[in-house]
């Protein structure tokens, strides 16, 4: 296990990176040290021309990640303005930190709440068949909103909204993340990490230049609307969360409660 909960591994042969996440113990929820370090990783990448293609994981199988770790969530001084808020995992994505080298996500497990910061700026989603998707938000008096529309960029309208509302009551299944197109390939439980490396080495033996291009190329289409929707997600997380100490009141209240996202386990169902 790495000291900063952040692991990089590069093949030079290959020119793939593999980032894992690497807290097992807590679901690989993120600490500020991780995001911190996770955007030092992203932004030094552009650096490394050995480097062409990328693939983000979790360790330990039973997690991709859960959100913030709800230890350091409350840390975060906050403005009084109803219209801004310190996000600690705004820039936890490579494209917040201006990475436009394609990027893999293989996910093992749960993944939900701030997990879709990094899910929304991956090229596309790998997952085993034991990989759940959700956002108990709601659940525990917190606004979905940075995780929303990054996830409507994804997912069919209805799909997204449901996962939303529906908070800590109901899971995406692997196999519906991939029959509604969230997910690109489905293997075996296990097996999203070596297919989505396998993925990311037939990238990495094209030329960059064609293939950075093809990824801006690729967010340029959806870009407007996505910074416009995010623009607005500040003031509406601070008008519509409950304070910090009733929160912690929803999530203690609840079973079984994991990492930050506020991933409680009792009651729910599975699609």
């Amino acid at each position: 296990m790495s000291t900063s909960g952040v692991r990089v591994e590069r093949d030079k042969e290959t020119g793939v990176a593999v980032i894992t996440l690497d807290r097992p113990e807590k679901h690989n929820a993120v600490t500020l040290e991780m995001a911190r370090r996770l955007g030092e990783v992203w932004r030094g990448l552009r650096y490394e021309d050995e480097v062409r293609a990328i693939v983000v994981t979790g360790a330990g199988g039973r997690a991709f990640c859960t959100g913030i770790d709800r230890a350091d969530a409350g840390r975060v001084p906050q403005p009084s303005s109803p219209y801004t808020i310190d996000d600690p995992l705004i820039a936890l994505g490579p494209k917040a930190n201006d990475l436009w080298k394609p990027v893999i996500a293989a996910v093992e497990g749960m993944a939900c709440g701030g997990a879709f910061y990094l899910l929304g700026e991956a090229e596309f989603l790998i997952a085993g068949e034991g990989a759940e998707f959700f956002d108990p938000h709601v659940t525990y008096g917190m606004v979905s909103a940075f995780e929303t529309i990054h996830m409507a960029q994804r997912m069919p309208f209805g799909e997204v909204a449901r996962m939303a509302l529906m908070g800590g009551a109901e899971r995406i299944s692997a196999r519906r993340a991939y029959e509604t197109g969230l997910v690109s390939e489905l293997t075996a439980r296990g097996g999203a990490l070596a297919a989505a490396v396998r993925a990311a080495e037939v990238i990495a033996a094209s030329p960059t230049e064609a293939v950075q291009g093809t990824v801006r190329a690729l967010w340029t289409a959806k870009e407007a609307t996505r910074s416009q929707a995010l623009a607005q997600a500040p003031h509406l997380v601070t008008l519509g969360n409950l304070p910090a100490e009733r929160q912690a009141e929803l999530f203690t209240g609840r079973r079984g409660g994991a990492g930050g996202g506020g991933t409680g386990t009792g009651g729910f169902r599975v699609r």
